[in-house]
């Protein structure tokens, strides 16, 4: 059989000097390719400890069978279902296969849904499959424990991160018609949990108004359609929704969370979670008032990475695989205005998405506190970063005089003052 000539020419001597692209591409794509097969195949049918499917599975053939779904007892540690009616009937085909074959096809699913995440990522910022950039973005994402956790504990947030940038995608093309899908795309995050929910203020903010209605409309829709074919529906109203608003002290990195594990005093509890919700307050507002319209790719993309992070850490719940929502965010590092061009912002990157584990056996509590406590900080200190960078650049711009006019695109762009600090 003939060896195709674009296979050979991969093993041919070469006739002139490899480019840095060339030689990155050639390292990148097969560990990227090797590392998407380990995580999505290996790791993810092996499983873990943790099963975030077997509650999903349950209460599909329990919604299949007429039974009750909403009858668990949340004094047990194990992961409990916890997606409304709605959710249950949009997940219900998974309860008409075998158990396997419906783990390994939920497990497929959410694998194609961050590869396509990745694809419609890279098309948000202009790169193309042959750049570097796509086996670079790929390895990256699946190198972090966010994919990994997902996929292994078989979890819902691969479709939910591609529902995300899809959101991006139809907000920031220009089409007004598109906003609708915008919405649709949302809509379906929050048909099973309402982590995107708010990055609705996005659009609200740009004056986006019709990607709010199906964004309220389809998570109501289906509600409401499941609601009579769900046989203990109010139950979970009645169970259910206070866990969901309850805090819990076990896999919960959000400030309350590590705080109360911990033993801090509710006042100090407070008092960090209204500092760092003063932090994306105030980032949110810089970032509204000199980027919406200057660059809004840039303002829509770290605003929401603000937004998540601050909610991940002030509300009740925040799990350390939330973080992969994070990924449209950190993405701007490529844009020229990105506010995490500097070390400090991937020091809190590594904390939130390093599989590394820090548990030491010598010494158990500090090994303990490291590994429980990273994620923590990590979100702590990429609010702190935002805020720094772009406060001192409107304190340069102001300084410079070139805040008078208000007119100026390139007003908050880094300074040379602080050209080594974000560069």
């Amino acid at each position: 059989m003939a060896v195709p000539d674009s296979l050979l020419s991969a093993f041919r001597p070469r006739t002139s000097p490899s480019t840095a692209a060339t030689v990155l591409r050639s390292a990148l794509w097969p560990i990227a390719i090797l590392s998407i097969i380990h995580r999505s195949y290996v790791l993810a049918t092996n499983g873990y400890i943790t099963d975030d499917f077997g509650p999903v599975y349950r209460a599909v053939v329990n919604f299949k069978m007429g039974w009750d779904i909403y009858n668990e007892h949340f004094d047990y540690v194990d992961p409990h279902y916890l997606y409304p009616p709605g959710g249950t009937l949009l997940l219900a085909p998974f309860g008409y296969l075998p158990v396997d074959a419906s783990r390994y096809w939920f497990i497929f699913f959410n694998s194609v849904a961050i590869l396509l995440a990745a694809y419609f990522l890279l098309r948000l910022f202009k790169f193309s499959l042959a750049s570097v950039a796509a086996p670079a973005l790929l390895l990256a994402m699946f190198c972090t424990e966010s994919v990994t956790s997902t996929l292994v504990f078989t979890n819902i947030n691969g479709c939910i991160l591609l529902c995300e940038v899809l959101f991006f995608r139809w907000l920031l093309d220009g089409k007004v018609n598109h906003q609708w899908l915008a919405g649709v795309a949302i809509g379906l995050t929050l048909v099973i949990k309402p982590s995107l929910a708010p990055l609705l203020l996005l659009p609200f903010m740009n004056r986006q108004w019709r990607a709010l209605v199906p964004a309220v409309a389809v998570p109501l829709l289906f509600n409401v359609a499941a609601w009579p074919l769900v046989s203990d529906p109010m139950n979970f109203i009645r169970n259910t929704v206070p866990y969901i608003f309850s805090t819990r002290d076990y896999f919960n990195s959000s400030i309350q969370g590590n705080g109360i594990y911990y033993g801090l005093p509710m006042w100090l509890i407070l008092l960090l979670r209204v500092i760092f919700g003063l932090l994306a307050v105030g980032s949110l507002w810089l970032l509204y008032r000199y980027y919406r319209e200057r660059d809004p790719l840039f303002w829509m993309l770290t605003s929401s990475g603000v937004l998540l992070i601050a909610t991940f850490l002030v509300t009740a719940l925040g799990q350390g695989y939330y973080s992969m929502m994070l990924f449209p965010f950190l993405m701007t590092v490529v844009l020229a205005n990105s506010v995490i061009r500097n070390w400090v912002a991937w020091l809190a990157i590594y904390g939130f998405m390093t599989m590394d584990r820090w548990l030491l056996g010598h010494w158990p509590t500090t090994g303990r506190a490291l590994e429980y406590l990273r994620i923590t900080y990590g979100w702590s200190l990429m609010l702190i970063v935002v805020f720094c960078v772009l406060y001192y650049r409107y304190l340069d711009a102001k300084a410079d005089g070139r805040l008078d006019d208000g007119i100026d695109p390139q007003w908050m762009t880094p300074g040379r003052q602080r050209a080594s600090v974000e560069g």
